[in-house]
């Protein structure tokens, strides 16, 4: 029978709720387990597709197209476990289904409640996601211990262990165990209320992960164990991870975590192979080179709002045993003091996705230092967008391009919508979503880069490359490298004569891991050594740097 694991947290947000469940089904994995993955969020969005970067950071897109709390990248980069639209779910898809369903007449004239109703709804999706071939489902609740929003969901998970028996359920708690300075002491106190609020909805932790930045020593977890009706052993210390998220899983099996999960479901399993973990975090430790990268985004600040981007940069840097420093540049603040004075220096220039007018001017101007100072370049959704109009206007000669998006009464609109957008009226779910096939020139950099022809990759966007132009742009030097199978759509756009300026109107980040970078992010990381080489190093040297950077990535 399918094992179950459902997550929660406790005392604050933030602790790391998704890190931790998808190092716990990377682990799992690596014993030979099949897993799945899912995030159950408390908020009442249908999806978080219409939501604010800064509240909610970045929409993650999977291959069917769904929108997505961005725990799931967590997922997808530390699992092979494959992510569906069953792998999130919010109160509000809940709702509307169980709305849906009054509206029909399935429930027969009974009044329609939160118990039976509304936990019935949650611990079907969590059972659908079991079905099959599988052997653990991790369920990570979103939100905090003792939220209201968090309710329904905490009642379904203490009544699905009453549905398939307690011996294929385990309850994980991670908790926050402070240090104070004043005091000199961790506090225990904070763990054993969040522990006694579930308590009291019905539900026993089996194991506590405490969040900690000192370490915890035996006296404290022996009052912990006491305290919240646990063995000690089960009170597991994650301590804060300065130096790499991609540590988590390695620090998890030093405290036996697996081993216990696996001892408390009864699952036999040998121990978990990840020495191809340990040596990319060797490769981090140990980098042959070292380069700079601005990212140019309207979210800049707020370090969620591109998560992946971040990851999938850090991935491209392992896989070149390369430091990459990031830099992240405010789109309006370099549209305000120009790009000279902002970027002048960087070995990269990555312009990422987004949306609305905001900021748009600051990311064409970095288009073009890049364009024009030789600097390599990567541009992802709007990134592309941008760099189609800054070639139109200053390559071209067509004064005032632009963006339909932004700027209806544009003499040329070189981005505008597809015929079949221009009467969507809803905001949420009615983009171009989820993964599209891609033909590539078997000459561009792309393809040299994927080592293939023909990719798959993800997109969320409404506006596209207008055709009407295309010709004009091939004849001033740009090349489509990239289109939908039937040539309608532009994929990739390039410059040939350029070290590295690539623009992609897919969204490449969703599918990059840390042990196997993404093959254009990994390109952009390579063409940026190469850039910093020739900056700072003899011709000799820098083909022998260039020289170890692609030995590496090999």
């Amino acid at each position: 029978m399918t094992k179950h694991i459902f997550v929660t947290g406790g005392v604050v947000s933030s602790l790391g709720k998704g890190l931790t469940s998808a190092s716990i089904g990377m682990l799992l994995e690596r014993r030979g387990l099949k897993v799945r993955m899912q995030k159950l969020d408390p908020y009442i969005n249908v999806d978080p597709g219409t939501m604010s970067p800064y509240q909610h950071g970045e929409v993650y897109v999977l291959d069917d197209g769904s929108e997505t709390d961005l725990d799931l990248g967590h997922y997808e980069r530390f699992t092979n476990s494959p992510l569906t639209r069953d792998s999130n779910y919010t109160t509000g898809q809940i709702y509307l289904s169980v709305i849906n369903k009054e509206r029909a007449g399935e429930f027969l004239g009974k009044t329609v409640q939160v118990i039976p109703h509304i936990t019935n709804e949650i611990k079907s999706v969590i059972q659908r996601l079991g079905e099959g071939d599988v052997d653990v489902v991790i369920t990570e609740i979103g939100g905090t211990v003792g939220d209201i929003e968090s309710l329904p969901f905490l009642e379904a998970i203490r009544q699905f262990a009453l549905d398939v028996g307690k011996s294929n359920c385990l309850y994980i708690h991670l908790t926050l165990v402070p240090y104070l300075k004043a005091a000199r002491e961790l506090k225990t106190k904070p763990t054993q209320h969040s522990v006694g609020q579930l308590r009291e909805i019905g539900i026993q932790p089996d194991i506590l992960i405490c969040r900690t930045e000192q370490p915890i020593s035996r006296e404290d977890r022996e009052k912990i164990a006491l305290f919240c009706n646990i063995s000690i052993d089960a009170v597991i210390e994650e301590r804060d991870k300065d130096f790499s998220i991609y540590e988590v899983p390695i620090s998890l099996v030093e405290n036996k975590l697996d081993g216990l999960i696996c001892k408390q479901l009864g699952l036999k399993t040998p121990e978990p192979v990840i020495d191809d973990w340990r040596e990319l975090l060797r490769r981090l430790r140990n980098p042959d080179h070292e380069v700079s990268i601005a990212v140019v985004g309207k979210y800049a600040e707020h370090r969620d709002a591109y998560k992946s981007i971040y990851e999938s940069i850090d991935h491209a840097g392992m896989a070149n045993s390369s430091q990459v420093r990031i830099a992240r540049i405010k789109s309006e603040e370099l549209e305000a003091e120009g790009p000279e004075r902002m970027l002048a220096g960087y070995d990269g220039i990555l312009v990422p996705g987004g949306f609305g007018e905001r900021g748009i001017e600051g990311k064409i101007a970095a288009i073009r230092y890049a364009r024009e100072k030789g600097v390599p370049f990567f541009g992802i959704c709007l990134g592309m967008q941008c760099a189609v109009i800054e070639f139109a206007r200053n390559v071209c000669g067509l004064e005032g391009a632009h963006s339909t998006e932004f700027d209806k009464e544009t003499r040329h609109g070189v981005i505008c919508l597809l015929d079949d957008q221009k009467t969507v009226t809803d905001k949420g779910g009615t983009m171009r979503l989820g993964a599209y096939p891609a033909k590539l020139d078997p000459e561009s950099h792309s393809a040299q880069a994927y080592g293939s022809d023909v990719v798959s990759e993800r997109h969320r966007h409404r506006y596209e490359l207008n055709n009407v132009y295309r010709q004009q742009f091939v004849a001033n030097g740009m090349r489509i490298a990239g289109t939908s199978p039937d040539g309608s759509l532009a994929e990739i756009i390039e410059l040939p004569g350029h070290r590295w300026f690539v623009a992609v109107q897919y969204h490449p980040e969703f599918k990059s891991k840390p042990t196997d970078a993404h093959p254009l992010f990994a390109g952009f990381i390579k063409a940026a050594i190469t850039h910093h080489a020739a900056k700072h190093l003899g011709g000799a040297e820098a083909k022998k740097a260039v020289a170890r950077s692609a030995h590496q990535e090999a």
